[in-house]
């Protein structure tokens, strides 16, 4: 089922030859045109023509583009899809699911800055149905973005929550108020009169006019309940009340004197957010729906227009509220039959939100079950999680535990929201559910033939391994990973190329950093295969993290560098992992000493990461900006934002590396607060193992600052990293330096081993300088290096090998080691790292 733009949302209604003429607001109106304008406010309760007026206003221009809202737009996937549908002339490709907001904004933004001649209108009505925070989040960065090009209108009988105050003080805001949209006297006379064809003497207009208090929608409903009244000052003298009890009585007139046949229609419709005829004939069980529109439109009986070609209609939202009270007041019992002959209708025609909704609206919760099961793959390949959480949310228990394919979608569900316990009873479900189908025949038979149910059982078992993954159990998440690839065909790529990434996270935990390399690559050429290009999108940052275990942060850079580009390939928008690839290359600017590129990179990756980052990195921003708060001094920020972070973090896929408890404890040292550090201690266990390995350098750097022997401690964590992990092996160096240095003794030799051995030494410069470590010795050189030397040098510091450097400079393969040798002879070095690691120390590089 598709989960695509509706149409009708976007026509304004039908332009009506017969309204009141009101040039003074379609003056204040045009002043939404000028340069530099942004927003246009008409903000009135129901009923005083909001829609009417900037209908009428809109259709004098040609390049304005409309959106009527609905409950459904709270959802910010759809708003976007409706969004880019009805923006005026823009060029933009719409976004893809997984794309922030923000960015997908930008190129809205740009889009209409580089079209110099353009003057678009965006008018969106009926605002007041959204609630969303992140839909009005979404508006206000546009309004404060927006070009000179573009102007937005918004009708609603509520404010929004945007910056009115600042948009009002630059002159920016037009306002449209209800005093503003009050019929005068004369407009009302012009209304009853000449638009709803009476003949009211002045003095029963000024009446009726006092009455309304110029409210449209109420002169409306007395117009029509004056029809065939002969005591007209009597009817208006008996006019009174709140709105709310005037609606009620004329309501009840209105209908009163309606046609039974047509009072019927108006009650069985009022479940439809929106009519046309074959939908209300499904409703009705009538074949003459198109002509009771047709005449409801001519009655003026509160029906809206559309489309220019009326042949979709909406109900006057106050009228559709009191059918509604009618219809539930009268006839209880139809209602869940009006729901599910709309849901039938919709479901026919492959429009799932709207069937799912009625048949939930109907208390069918199995057909509704039904519905939900077969729109997940296109739900899910459009990447509309929020819908996809609110449908499985809405369905009871039991119908969601009869069902394979909704128990796994309930265990995502969980999953996303940190919920293991609730994960792991759901995947029990599905397991059982599947064998209940094959002893009960007729239980199977109620489920969609999908994709989705042929691979379940691989399917569990991959949620089975993400569960365990979470869990710290790496034993049960190889277990679960290779039983899926055993049920998994040639074919079933997506399963395959979990599975393996799952093998790849498990023995990353163990440590084996190279081995998970080699396996997560595989993993992810897999995914390329299934064609699920966000999940290889997402990959990047744990092939990132591998890198830098491995202690090749340059190309953990690369990784990352390679994937933004590909994310904006062609120009189009981020997609959701981009916000995490900024915040690794915070980590590896931080880790240079950058610090300034650092707080860069995190402020793009703030900007982008509203509604774009992978569930489990989604409190890693806050550790890289405290890390860098710790760099500058900052402590007590720095405390702050892992106190953040940890509210944040959710357990999932990723093994825990670095835990927030060690990290806060480092944040003391750091501070020279020892008395905290040491109470975190206590809870360090003693197992060395990769995973407890970066709690165990904590608990070291506690010991050296105490001044307790570590010798032990550290030829353990070597022992466990030696030939796994090169970026392990140069912290333990590190620290053994450290030792040295607070007990006095000269470290200069044990630091420089440590250095030497490191694959990239020169791309770790915090790691000393948060120790308080230098070497101290780069003196100048006797022998300077040769022109020909430094470009030789430069190349000496990529990951470039011989062949490759000596076919970039032109030379043979034994000039380039000649050139290498004077190298390490003049910069005492026995290593190409030693090298590239003294070079530095002199400025070279």
């Amino acid at each position: 089922m598709t989960t695509g733009v509706i149409a009708t949302k976007l026509f304004p209604p039908a332009r009506r030859s017969e309204l009141v003429a009101r040039p003074w607001l379609v003056e204040r109106l045009d002043a939404t045109l000028d340069r530099g304008h942004r927003l246009t406010l008409v903000s009135a309760p129901a009923g005083f023509g909001k829609t009417t007026l900037v209908g009428d206003w809109a259709s004098r221009h040609s390049q304005v583009g409309w959106l009527s809202l609905d409950a459904g737009d709270n959802a910010l996937p759809r708003f976007l899809t409706h969004l880019w549908a009805a923006l005026p002339g823009l060029r933009v490709a719409p976004p893809a699911a997984d794309v922030p907001t923000t960015a997908a904004l930008t190129a809205v933004v740009n889009d209409y800055a580089d079209q110099p001649e353009s003057n678009a209108v965006l008018v969106l009505d009926d605002y007041h149905v959204i609630e969303s925070l992140e839909v009005h989040e979404a508006l206000v960065f546009l309004l404060d973005n927006l070009p000179d090009q573009l102007h937005v209108v918004v009708s609603t009988r509520a404010d929004p929550p945007f910056p009115l105050a600042r948009l009002r003080s630059r002159g920016q805001l037009t306002e449209v108020r209800v005093d503003d949209l009050r019929f005068a006297a004369t407009e009302a006379g012009a209304f009853l009169n000449d638009v709803m064809g009476l003949h009211l003497a002045a003095q029963d207009v000024r009446a009726l006019e006092g009455r309304t208090e110029g409210w449209v929608a109420g002169l409306q409903l007395a117009a029509l309940s004056l029809q065939g009244v002969a005591d007209v000052a009597g009817f208006i003298e008996a006019f009174t009340g709140s709105h709310r009890f005037v609606i009620d009585y004329l309501a009840d007139e209105v209908l009163a004197r309606l046609p039974v046949t047509v009072r019927d229609f108006l009650l069985r419709t009022a479940v439809l957010d929106r009519l046309t005829a074959p939908l209300c004939d499904a409703v009705t069980g009538q074949t003459d729906s198109a002509r009771q529109l047709d005449e409801l439109d001519r009655g003026n009986v509160f029906l809206v227009a559309l489309d220019a070609g009326r042949t979709w209609y909406r109900y006057h939202h106050l009228f559709r509220d009191v059918l509604q009270a009618r219809l539930l007041a009268e006839h209880p019992e139809e209602l869940p039959r009006l729901h599910r002959a709309a849901s039938d209708w919709y479901a026919n025609r492959q429009l799932a939100p709207e069937a799912v909704r009625h048949a939930l609206a109907a208390g069918d919760h199995e057909r509704a079950g039904q519905l939900i099961e077969e729109a997940v793959p296109d739900v899910r390949r459009a990447r509309q999680d929020a819908l996809l959480l609110e449908w499985i949310g809405s369905l009871p228990d039991s119908v969601v535990r009869r069902n394979p394919v909704l128990c796994v979608v309930s265990a995502w569900s969980a999953m996303t929201a940190g919920e293991l316990d609730a994960m792991a009873a759901r995947l029990d479900d599905a397991e059982a559910a599947l064998a209940a189908g094959v002893h009960n025949p007729e239980l199977a038979a109620t489920w969609a033939d999908t994709e989705d149910l042929r691979t379940a059982p691989a399917m569990i078992l991959i949620y089975r391994a993400a569960l365990a993954q979470a869990r710290g159990d790496t034993a049960a998440t190889v277990l679960a990973a290779q039983r899926a690839l055993e049920l998994a065909g040639p074919d079933d790529h997506f399963v395959r190329g979990a599975a393996g990434g799952f093998l790849a996270l498990s023995t990353w935990a163990e440590g084996d950093v190279a081995e998970a390399l080699s396996t997560y690559s595989t993993a992810v050429r897999e995914l390329h295969a299934a064609g699920n290009l966000v999940d290889e999108q997402d990959s990047a940052v744990v092939l990132g993290d591998l890198w830098m275990a491995a202690g090749r942060p340059s190309r953990a850079r690369q990784t990352f560098e390679r994937a933004l580009a590909l994310a904006t390939r062609n120009g189009e928008p981020y997609p959701r992992v981009t916000a995490d690839l900024h915040v690794g290359l915070a980590e590896l600017d931080r880790e240079l000493g950058d610090l300034a590129g650092a707080e860069a990179q995190l402020e793009t990756a703030r900007v982008l990461a509203e509604h774009g980052s992978i569930t489990e990195n989604r409190h890693r921003w806050y550790i890289a900006m405290a890390q860098v708060r710790v760099a500058r001094g900052d402590f007590a920020d720095a405390l702050r934002l892992l106190d953040e972070a940890e509210r944040r973090y959710r357990p999932g896929s990723y093994p825990d590396l670095r835990p927030i408890a060690a990290m806060r404890a480092r944040v003391h040292l750091a501070a020279g607060d020892l008395i905290a550090a040491e109470a975190w201690t206590r809870d360090v266990p003693d197992d060395v193992s990769y995973l407890n390995e970066y709690a165990r350098l904590t608990l070291v750097r506690v010991l050296i600052r105490r001044g307790d022997d570590v010798q032990e401690q550290l030829d353990r964590l070597h022992a466990d990293a030696d030939g796994r992990r090169a970026g392990s092996l140069l912290e333990i160096g590190v620290l053994r330096a450290l030792a040295h240095h607070v007990r006095g003794e000269p470290y200069e030799s044990v630091l420089r081993e440590a250095l030497d051995a490191a694959p990239e030494p020169g791309q770790y410069r915090r790691l000393l300088a948060d120790e308080g470590l230098t070497l101290g010795d780069a003196s100048p050189l006797i022998d300077p290096l040769t022109e020909r030397e430094l470009d030789v040098l430069r190349l000496l510091d990529t990951e470039l090998t011989g062949p490759e450097i000596a076919r970039r400079l032109y030379v043979s393969l034994n000039t380039l080691r000649t050139h290498t040798k004077r190298i390490f002879t003049k910069l005492g070095a026995t290593t190409r790292a030693g090298a590239v690691r003294r070079a530095r120390e002199h400025g070279l590089l």
